[in-house]
């Protein structure tokens, strides 16, 4: 079976991972320092590690939901982030856990796999291909989060040669 799709989106899920170091998620978390790691903005309510244990909670849960035993959900996996984000070091293992777990699903797929409806996490099914992109998507988003409290909480909050 076919599998040039499957391998261009793993290709684009470790791309928003770790590929790009200013694009995505494990290339930002690099940049946090341990002042940053619980740090708020004046009027904001989530840290860089919440953010975090979002986003690694969403590799586990969408893995298991779509590709395992569907018995995990949001709430148990966000009790297990918070075991695993109590510093940077821990959560990026944890990351990269989950994500290696996610990946290895996905490699297990042909092309032709890519249109099946698959469990989520909200009580629906998606095609596989979506849930695949809405992975993706999700880490760029954080990585954009994370980097933007970063350089609010170091006070580097401007553009390149400001």
């Amino acid at each position: 079976m076919p599998k040039f799709v499957v391998e261009a989106l793993l290709y684009l899920l470790d791309d928003a991972f770790e590929g790009n170091e200013e694009h995505s998620l494990l290339g930002n978390l690099a940049t946090v320092h341990d002042d940053d790691w619980l740090w708020t903005p004046a009027g904001g309510s989530r840290s860089i590690r919440d953010l975090v244990a979002h986003a690694g909670t969403a590799k586990y849960v969408y893995d298991n939901q779509a590709f395992g035993d569907a018995t995990l959900f949001w709430s148990r996996g966000m009790a297990e982030a918070q075991k695993w984000t109590t510093s940077r070091a821990l959560a990026t293992t944890w990351l990269r856990e989950g994500h290696h777990r996610l990946r290895e699903s996905i490699a297990a797929l042909d092309d032709d796999d890519l249109v099946q409806q698959r469990k989520v996490h909200y009580g629906a099914t998606e095609e596989t291909r979506r849930i695949i992109a809405i992975l993706i998507e999700h880490d760029v988003y954080h990585a954009g989060e994370i980097n933007h409290l970063r350089a609010l909480s170091q006070g580097t909050d401007r553009w390149p040669g400001e």
